[in-house]
Protein backbone atom coordinates (compact mmCIF):
# COMPACT_ATOMS: atom_id res chain seq x y z
CA UNK A 1 0.00 0.00 0.00
CA UNK A 2 1.60 3.39 -1.11
CA UNK A 3 1.93 5.56 2.06
CA UNK A 4 0.79 9.37 2.24
CA UNK A 5 -1.80 11.71 3.12
CA UNK A 6 -5.10 10.42 3.05
CA UNK A 7 -8.39 12.18 1.57
CA UNK A 8 -10.20 12.60 4.78
CA UNK A 9 -6.93 13.76 6.28
CA UNK A 10 -6.63 16.31 3.77
CA UNK A 11 -9.95 17.11 3.60
CA UNK A 12 -10.02 18.53 7.23
CA UNK A 13 -7.32 20.11 7.05
CA UNK A 14 -8.28 22.22 4.20
CA UNK A 15 -11.36 22.61 5.60
CA UNK A 16 -9.73 25.29 7.88
CA UNK A 17 -7.67 26.67 5.78
CA UNK A 18 -10.49 27.44 3.78
CA UNK A 19 -12.62 29.29 5.79
CA UNK A 20 -9.13 31.54 6.34
CA UNK A 21 -8.98 31.94 2.69
CA UNK A 22 -12.53 33.41 2.33
CA UNK A 23 -11.38 36.06 4.68
CA UNK A 24 -7.86 36.96 3.24
CA UNK A 25 -9.66 37.10 -0.55
CA UNK A 26 -12.98 38.88 0.15
CA UNK A 27 -11.26 42.16 -1.69
CA UNK A 28 -9.36 42.27 -4.64
CA UNK A 29 -5.97 43.49 -3.81
CA UNK A 30 -5.91 43.30 -0.13
CA UNK A 31 -2.73 43.80 1.03
CA UNK A 32 -1.23 40.37 2.88
CA UNK A 33 1.52 40.42 5.48
CA UNK A 34 4.41 40.72 2.46
CA UNK A 35 7.85 40.25 2.61
CA UNK A 36 9.41 42.99 0.22
CA UNK A 37 12.17 41.81 -1.99
CA UNK A 38 13.53 42.87 -4.80
CA UNK A 39 14.52 40.89 -8.39
CA UNK A 40 16.97 41.67 -9.94
CA UNK A 41 16.65 43.57 -13.45
CA UNK A 42 12.39 43.90 -12.75
CA UNK A 43 11.31 47.39 -13.32
CA UNK A 44 10.25 49.73 -10.42
CA UNK A 45 8.74 53.05 -10.48
CA UNK A 46 8.30 54.76 -7.39
CA UNK A 47 4.88 56.89 -6.73
CA UNK A 48 5.30 60.00 -5.28
CA UNK A 49 1.47 61.64 -4.25
CA UNK A 50 -0.06 62.25 -1.14
CA UNK A 51 0.50 60.99 2.21
CA UNK A 52 -1.38 57.29 2.32
CA UNK A 53 -2.78 57.32 -1.13
CA UNK A 54 -3.80 54.25 -2.76
CA UNK A 55 -2.81 52.97 -6.03
CA UNK A 56 -3.70 50.78 -8.65
CA UNK A 57 -2.51 49.59 -11.74
CA UNK A 58 -4.39 48.48 -13.84
CA UNK A 59 -6.91 48.16 -12.04
CA UNK A 60 -5.13 45.93 -9.55
CA UNK A 61 -4.66 47.57 -5.97
CA UNK A 62 -0.91 47.68 -5.47
CA UNK A 63 -0.39 49.89 -1.97
CA UNK A 64 -0.74 52.90 -0.30
CA UNK A 65 1.72 55.60 -0.15
CA UNK A 66 3.70 55.83 3.22
CA UNK A 67 4.20 58.87 5.70
CA UNK A 68 6.12 61.11 2.66
CA UNK A 69 3.64 60.31 -0.25
CA UNK A 70 5.71 57.50 -1.78
CA UNK A 71 5.29 54.29 -2.86
CA UNK A 72 7.90 52.15 -4.77
CA UNK A 73 6.21 49.48 -7.55
CA UNK A 74 7.97 46.77 -8.34
CA UNK A 75 7.96 43.84 -11.47
CA UNK A 76 5.82 45.98 -13.54
CA UNK A 77 6.06 44.64 -16.79
CA UNK A 78 6.88 46.20 -20.26
CA UNK A 79 3.67 47.79 -22.25
CA UNK A 80 1.63 50.30 -21.66
CA UNK A 81 -0.48 50.84 -18.31
CA UNK A 82 -2.92 52.71 -16.54
CA UNK A 83 -2.56 53.51 -13.05
CA UNK A 84 -5.12 55.40 -10.51
CA UNK A 85 -4.86 57.27 -7.26
CA UNK A 86 -6.93 58.02 -5.20
CA UNK A 87 -6.38 59.71 -1.21
CA UNK A 88 -9.22 60.72 0.90
CA UNK A 89 -10.18 64.36 0.41
CA UNK A 90 -8.92 64.68 -3.11
CA UNK A 91 -10.43 63.97 -6.26
CA UNK A 92 -9.40 60.92 -7.99
CA UNK A 93 -6.16 60.69 -10.60
CA UNK A 94 -6.69 58.45 -13.86
CA UNK A 95 -2.93 58.46 -15.56
CA UNK A 96 -1.14 56.16 -18.49
CA UNK A 97 2.27 54.81 -17.33
CA UNK A 98 4.03 55.07 -20.95
CA UNK A 99 6.18 51.95 -22.05
CA UNK A 100 9.60 51.62 -20.56
CA UNK A 101 8.79 54.51 -17.47
CA UNK A 102 11.26 54.20 -14.81
CA UNK A 103 12.19 56.09 -11.56
CA UNK A 104 10.10 58.55 -10.11
CA UNK A 105 6.66 59.09 -11.50
CA UNK A 106 5.03 62.20 -9.44
CA UNK A 107 0.93 62.11 -9.24
CA UNK A 108 -1.01 65.74 -8.23
CA UNK A 109 -4.18 65.60 -6.49
CA UNK A 110 -6.38 68.13 -6.20
CA UNK A 111 -8.30 67.90 -3.15
CA UNK A 112 -12.32 68.13 -3.73
CA UNK A 113 -15.88 69.48 -2.22
CA UNK A 114 -17.58 67.00 -4.02
CA UNK A 115 -19.81 65.53 -1.40
CA UNK A 116 -20.25 62.51 -3.54
CA UNK A 117 -17.06 61.12 -3.99
CA UNK A 118 -16.42 61.99 -0.46
CA UNK A 119 -18.74 60.10 1.03
CA UNK A 120 -17.85 57.04 -1.22
CA UNK A 121 -14.17 57.66 -0.10
CA UNK A 122 -15.22 57.13 3.55
CA UNK A 123 -17.34 54.01 2.46
CA UNK A 124 -14.41 52.44 0.70
CA UNK A 125 -12.28 53.04 3.84
CA UNK A 126 -15.41 51.62 6.06
CA UNK A 127 -15.88 48.23 3.87
CA UNK A 128 -12.17 47.72 4.00
CA UNK A 129 -11.92 48.27 7.65
CA UNK A 130 -15.28 46.08 8.99
CA UNK A 131 -14.29 43.68 10.71
CA UNK A 132 -18.31 42.38 11.79
CA UNK A 133 -21.89 42.94 10.81
CA UNK A 134 -21.94 46.03 12.57
CA UNK A 135 -19.66 47.99 10.72
CA UNK A 136 -20.20 46.68 7.35
CA UNK A 137 -24.13 47.66 7.61
CA UNK A 138 -22.29 51.26 8.18
CA UNK A 139 -20.34 50.85 5.32
CA UNK A 140 -23.78 49.80 3.40
CA UNK A 141 -25.19 53.17 4.69
CA UNK A 142 -22.14 55.72 3.79
CA UNK A 143 -22.44 53.87 0.00
CA UNK A 144 -26.31 54.54 0.35
CA UNK A 145 -25.59 57.63 0.89
CA UNK A 146 -23.30 58.55 -1.91
CA UNK A 147 -25.70 57.32 -3.94
CA UNK A 148 -28.17 59.67 -3.06
CA UNK A 149 -25.78 62.45 -3.50
CA UNK A 150 -24.79 60.88 -7.56
CA UNK A 151 -27.19 58.19 -8.51
CA UNK A 152 -25.51 57.20 -11.61
CA UNK A 153 -22.33 56.33 -9.46
CA UNK A 154 -21.03 52.83 -10.84
CA UNK A 155 -18.18 52.18 -8.66
CA UNK A 156 -20.45 52.85 -5.35
CA UNK A 157 -22.88 50.31 -6.49
CA UNK A 158 -20.60 47.40 -6.77
CA UNK A 159 -18.83 48.76 -3.65
CA UNK A 160 -22.39 48.08 -2.12
CA UNK A 161 -22.91 44.94 -3.19
CA UNK A 162 -19.59 43.90 -1.97
CA UNK A 163 -20.59 44.63 1.12
CA UNK A 164 -24.33 43.33 0.99
CA UNK A 165 -22.52 39.90 -0.49
CA UNK A 166 -20.21 39.89 3.15
CA UNK A 167 -23.43 40.60 4.65
CA UNK A 168 -25.14 37.31 3.24
CA UNK A 169 -27.65 39.73 1.26
CA UNK A 170 -27.44 37.99 -2.01
CA UNK A 171 -30.59 39.43 -4.22
CA UNK A 172 -29.23 43.19 -2.92
CA UNK A 173 -25.92 42.37 -3.96
CA UNK A 174 -27.31 41.64 -7.74
CA UNK A 175 -29.68 44.67 -7.48
CA UNK A 176 -26.66 46.52 -7.20
CA UNK A 177 -24.46 44.28 -9.85
CA UNK A 178 -27.75 45.27 -11.96
CA UNK A 179 -27.60 49.51 -11.13
CA UNK A 180 -23.63 49.33 -11.91
CA UNK A 181 -24.53 48.02 -15.24
CA UNK A 182 -27.24 50.32 -16.07
CA UNK A 183 -24.54 52.89 -16.68
CA UNK A 184 -21.92 51.02 -17.15
CA UNK A 185 -22.75 47.95 -19.56
CA UNK A 186 -19.07 46.80 -19.81
CA UNK A 187 -17.83 47.06 -16.64
CA UNK A 188 -14.91 44.03 -15.53
CA UNK A 189 -14.77 44.41 -11.72
CA UNK A 190 -19.04 44.44 -11.74
CA UNK A 191 -18.90 40.79 -13.55
CA UNK A 192 -16.52 39.54 -11.44
CA UNK A 193 -18.69 40.22 -8.45
CA UNK A 194 -21.37 38.88 -9.96
CA UNK A 195 -19.70 35.81 -10.20
CA UNK A 196 -19.27 35.73 -6.46
CA UNK A 197 -22.42 36.30 -5.73
CA UNK A 198 -23.49 33.30 -8.01
CA UNK A 199 -21.34 31.01 -6.93
CA UNK A 200 -22.14 31.92 -2.96
CA UNK A 201 -25.54 31.09 -3.57
CA UNK A 202 -24.18 27.84 -5.65
CA UNK A 203 -25.33 28.66 -8.99
CA UNK A 204 -22.72 27.36 -10.78
CA UNK A 205 -23.10 27.67 -14.10
CA UNK A 206 -24.28 31.73 -13.80
CA UNK A 207 -21.00 32.42 -11.84
CA UNK A 208 -19.17 30.38 -14.51
CA UNK A 209 -20.63 32.83 -17.07
CA UNK A 210 -20.05 35.95 -14.86
CA UNK A 211 -16.59 35.28 -14.69
CA UNK A 212 -15.94 34.29 -18.38
CA UNK A 213 -17.80 37.50 -19.46
CA UNK A 214 -15.31 39.74 -16.97
CA UNK A 215 -12.22 37.79 -18.48
CA UNK A 216 -13.80 38.95 -22.11
CA UNK A 217 -14.62 42.33 -20.89
CA UNK A 218 -10.88 43.33 -19.55
CA UNK A 219 -9.29 41.53 -22.34
CA UNK A 220 -7.95 38.75 -20.72
CA UNK A 221 -6.66 40.71 -17.57
CA UNK A 222 -9.02 39.96 -14.16
CA UNK A 223 -7.50 38.33 -11.88
CA UNK A 224 -10.49 38.28 -9.44
CA UNK A 225 -12.40 36.32 -11.88
CA UNK A 226 -9.67 34.42 -12.58
CA UNK A 227 -9.35 32.97 -8.70
CA UNK A 228 -12.99 32.61 -9.53
CA UNK A 229 -13.03 30.34 -12.00
CA UNK A 230 -10.27 28.82 -10.25
CA UNK A 231 -12.21 27.61 -7.43
CA UNK A 232 -15.38 26.22 -9.28
CA UNK A 233 -12.89 24.53 -11.64
CA UNK A 234 -11.05 23.01 -8.29
CA UNK A 235 -15.32 22.20 -6.98
CA UNK A 236 -15.51 20.10 -10.01
CA UNK A 237 -12.22 18.16 -9.88
CA UNK A 238 -10.99 19.90 -13.20
CA UNK A 239 -7.90 20.23 -11.26
CA UNK A 240 -5.54 20.98 -14.05
CA UNK A 241 -7.66 23.48 -15.71
CA UNK A 242 -7.86 25.54 -12.03
CA UNK A 243 -4.34 25.48 -11.71
CA UNK A 244 -4.17 27.23 -14.66
CA UNK A 245 -6.11 29.69 -13.48
CA UNK A 246 -4.63 30.23 -10.07
CA UNK A 247 -1.57 30.57 -12.16
CA UNK A 248 -3.14 33.38 -14.38
CA UNK A 249 -4.39 35.06 -11.37
CA UNK A 250 -0.48 34.97 -9.51
CA UNK A 251 0.65 36.63 -12.52
CA UNK A 252 -1.60 39.28 -12.83
CA UNK A 253 -1.15 40.43 -9.68
CA UNK A 254 2.65 40.32 -9.17
CA UNK A 255 2.59 38.19 -6.05
CA UNK A 256 0.45 40.52 -4.55
CA UNK A 257 -1.91 37.81 -2.84
CA UNK A 258 0.38 35.24 -1.36
CA UNK A 259 -2.77 33.36 -0.58
CA UNK A 260 -3.20 32.37 -3.98
CA UNK A 261 -0.36 30.29 -3.89
CA UNK A 262 -1.88 28.20 -0.77
CA UNK A 263 -4.60 27.58 -3.21
CA UNK A 264 -2.62 26.53 -5.96
CA UNK A 265 -0.61 24.45 -3.91
CA UNK A 266 -4.05 22.11 -2.80
CA UNK A 267 -4.78 21.73 -6.47
CA UNK A 268 -1.47 20.23 -6.60
CA UNK A 269 -1.79 18.04 -3.65
CA UNK A 270 -5.28 16.80 -5.25
CA UNK A 271 -3.56 15.87 -8.63
CA UNK A 272 -0.76 14.16 -6.26
CA UNK A 273 2.09 16.60 -7.65
CA UNK A 274 3.92 17.14 -4.02
CA UNK A 275 6.90 18.84 -5.36
CA UNK A 276 4.82 21.12 -7.39
CA UNK A 277 2.73 21.87 -4.41
CA UNK A 278 5.50 22.08 -1.57
CA UNK A 279 7.20 24.68 -4.29
CA UNK A 280 3.39 26.60 -3.99
CA UNK A 281 3.35 26.34 -0.24
CA UNK A 282 7.13 28.23 0.19
CA UNK A 283 6.27 30.84 -2.28
CA UNK A 284 3.59 31.32 0.46
CA UNK A 285 6.06 31.36 2.99
CA UNK A 286 8.51 33.66 0.82
CA UNK A 287 5.78 36.18 0.51
CA UNK A 288 4.03 36.12 3.83
CA UNK A 289 5.88 34.39 6.56
CA UNK A 290 4.03 35.89 8.82
CA UNK A 291 0.32 35.34 6.98
CA UNK A 292 -2.57 33.75 8.68
CA UNK A 293 -2.03 30.16 6.89
CA UNK A 294 1.69 30.52 7.78
CA UNK A 295 1.83 27.80 10.25
CA UNK A 296 -0.73 25.58 8.48
CA UNK A 297 1.36 25.78 5.43
CA UNK A 298 4.25 24.69 7.85
CA UNK A 299 2.76 21.64 8.54
CA UNK A 300 1.23 20.58 5.48
CA UNK A 301 4.73 21.35 3.57
CA UNK A 302 6.65 18.86 7.01
CA UNK A 303 3.80 16.45 5.76
CA UNK A 304 4.85 16.19 2.21
CA UNK A 305 8.34 15.84 2.40
CA UNK A 306 7.67 13.19 4.49
CA UNK A 307 5.83 11.38 2.29
CA UNK A 308 8.27 11.85 -0.53
CA UNK A 309 10.69 10.45 1.66
CA UNK A 310 8.38 7.51 2.00
CA UNK A 311 7.62 7.67 5.44
CA UNK A 312 4.11 6.69 7.23
CA UNK A 313 2.07 9.89 8.16
CA UNK A 314 0.89 9.82 11.38
CA UNK A 315 -3.20 10.04 11.69
CA UNK A 316 -4.28 13.67 11.14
Amino acid sequence: MRTGITKNTRRSRLAALFVLIAVSFSIPGSQAQLKPRAKTGTASITIITEPNAIVWLDEIRRGAADAAGKLTLTKISSGRHTMRVRANGFKEVTTPLLPGRRGNVAVKLVRTSDRAELTFQEAETAREQAKDDESRQKAAELYRHALTLRPAFPAAHVGLARVLLSLNDSSGALEEIDAARSTRPTYPEASAVEGRIYREDAFTDKAIASFRRAIREAHGFQPEAHVGLARILEEKSQYEEAAAEYQLAIKQLSETEPVIYQLLGAVYEKLEKYKEAVAAYEKYLELAPNGSLSGAIRSIIDQLRRQAAGQQLLPG
